[in-house]
């Protein structure tokens, strides 16, 4: 099927959102009972990390680890957001700049200032667009961004998101409390989906969906670490303990080009693959014999699809041996863990 859908449905109980690009799962979210990255808690310092820059944290659902911090003594209270899920036996990660993300607006209460996507060319949008933001947030010291989705969008739906993340900003800012708390959970996949999948899409909202339109089976064969590349080819995407491992292979074809074949399609379709397992962390690519002039045409490509990808990744660079390494943020639960 060619197109975009996004599919809002439930998977064993838990809330789940599928993206499906061109009949491919291009993204995959499911809830889970771990904290939602964008939650934000009233915290209390616990133990500094010497030599690390870093303390831990007590918050309603465990310990957390708060790092780059100076000055901050035990049994302080902090305002601090979920950045992402914790690895196995390790504190949730926190960030101590908070912000309020929404499909068109995000709220920063450290960071004044009113901007645009810098993806927003028109000159005539970005100066309607600034107006919104000017009305929006008058008489406030918070700074605000408005996402590429806004231009375009209903000038009303705009001014909404405007003030409903600066009335949620005001509100968990304001708090005055001492001990633990939950100030405001993180999004969940139906929300995320609404706020981060903003391109066109037929959005499909019926219960079992997830079954007749093919996000099930689609779901199972991620869960093999094989990925097809077309024309015999294909990756295994395997996590270890110490990384994400990534291994190319061109199948029967021996031609002299069936090398860069491969590797540009692993540059095209890995983002998605490690977007759908849930993968972050060190990742190292094993990738197919390539000649080396080659190689700046694979970078590329993988850069241009990194570009297409809510999730912060770093394009380290080459290995002696030639592998290709990236450092992927763990935004995601992996998909093992959460089925």
């Amino acid at each position: 099927m060619k197109g975009r859908q996004i599919l809002l449905d439930h998977l064993d109980g838990r809330e789940a959102a599928a993206l499906m690009v061109d009949g491919r799962l291009d993204d995959l979210l499911i809830d889970s009972d771990a904290p939602r990255p964008g939650t934000v808690y009233r915290a209390v310092t616990d133990k500094p990390v010497k030599g690390q820059g870093g303390i831990f944290l007590k918050t309603p659902d465990g310990a957390a680890y708060l790092r780059g911090v100076k000055g901050i003594g035990q049994g302080e209270t902090l305002l601090v957001q979920v950045t992402g899920y914790a690895e196995p036996g390790k504190a949730i990660p926190v960030s101590h700049k908070v912000l309020f993300k929404s499909r068109y607006a995000i709220v920063t209460p450290d960071a004044p200032g009113l901007n645009l996507s810098r993806s927003i060319r028109d000159d005539d949008m970005r100066d309607e667009l600034l107006a919104l933001a000017h009305d929006g947030m008058e008489g406030s010291a918070m700074g605000l961004i408005l996402r590429s989705a806004s231009a375009g969008a209903a000038a009303d739906d705009v001014s909404e998101d405007i003030a409903a993340m600066r009335a949620l900003a005001e509100t968990v800012t304001d708090d005055n409390g001492t001990g633990p708390e939950t100030l405001t959970q993180g999004d969940g996949p139906h929300v995320l989906a609404w706020r981060d999948w903003a391109e066109t899409a037929d959005v499909v909202t019926e219960a079992g969906s997830f079954e007749t339109l093919g996000v099930l089976d689609a779901i199972d064969d991620a869960q093999s670490p094989r990925v097809s590349l077309g024309a015999g080819a294909s990756m295994y995407v395997e996590a270890t303990r110490a990384l994400i491992a990534v291994d190319v292979n061109t199948g029967a074809d021996g031609s002299f080009a069936a090398g860069s074949k491969a590797n540009l399609s692993c540059a095209r379709l890995l983002p998605a693959a490690l977007r759908v397992r849930g993968l972050g962390g060190q990742v190292t690519i094993d990738l197919a014999p390539m000649p080396k002039k080659e190689r700046k045409t694979f970078e590329a490509a993988l850069r241009a699809a990194l570009r297409k990808d809510d999730v912060d990744t770093v394009m380290a660079g080459w290995t002696p041996l030639g592998h290709f390494e990236l450092q992927r943020k763990r935004a995601r639960l992996p998909l093992a863990e959460v089925l």
